[in-house]
């Protein structure tokens, strides 16, 4: 499907699928690409993700960590060096989390984590299964809140994990408890609430979307 991006951004996009064409063969590979994942339409827009490049990227995702409603859960507030030291450590990793900007019909408008639940530490936490596949999400500027935006690409993103990865059976999620906004998009996008979860960081709700009942929610 047409996607209406800017010349310099298709331009990058091919460059990334051709990048995880090459790196979905590679030993050890835990998530593939999601570059190279197909962009999809939503009632919000034309969605695709974008894996993040930090000399492209870092003063955008940064400018978000300082948003004081977002600063207030991942607490990532300060100078572009404290967004990088959470970012790099991904970047330079296994590849079990991968750091993606989500573009909304051609403009860079949220940051994802895309990442092996079940060997992150959260499994500690839950009974995981093998391939369990999580979600981060921040919606950047305050005109993407409210509105069902999240929701919309919270059902996409999740659509797009499960139908490129066949060995994922559930992708989870554990925003704060105390984060009504997004529990709620959540809710709205097809997860249940499985459980609540005592995090060294907070309390979450671990927020779940199965395969084998997505057509029903």
């Amino acid at each position: 499907m047409d996607l209406k991006l800017t010349e310099e951004l298709l331009a990058l996009i091919a460059e990334e699928r051709g990048a995880g064409t090459r790196r979905a063969t590679a030993p050890g590979d835990l998530l593939g690409d999601p570059g190279s994942w197909p962009p999809v339409r939503t009632t919000a827009g034309e969605f695709a993700l974008l894996p993040v490049r930090l000399e492209r990227d870092l003063p955008v995702i940064s400018r978000w960590m300082n948003d004081p409603a977002v600063a207030a859960f991942w607490e990532l507030a300060g100078p572009e060096s404290v967004t990088a030291g959470h970012i790099r450590p991904q970047l330079e990793g296994d590849g079990r989390s991968i750091p993606c900007l989500g573009v909304l019909d051609g403009t860079p408008m949220s940051y994802w984590e895309i990442y092996r639940a079940d060997l992150d530490p959260l499994a500690r936490h839950y009974p995981a299964r093998p391939h369990d596949t999580g979600v981060h999400l921040l919606l950047g500027g305050v005109r993407n809140r409210g509105r069902g935006v999240g929701t919309a690409l919270l059902r996409a993103v999740a659509d797009l994990v499960l139908d490129q990865l066949p060995r994922c059976a559930r992708v989870v999620a554990e925003p704060d408890l105390t984060n009504t906004p997004s529990v709620s998009a959540f809710l709205s996008a097809g997860f249940r609430f499985s459980a609540e979860v005592d995090l060294p960081d907070k309390r979450a709700a671990l927020m779940v979307r199965d395969r084998t009942y997505r057509a029903q929610l």
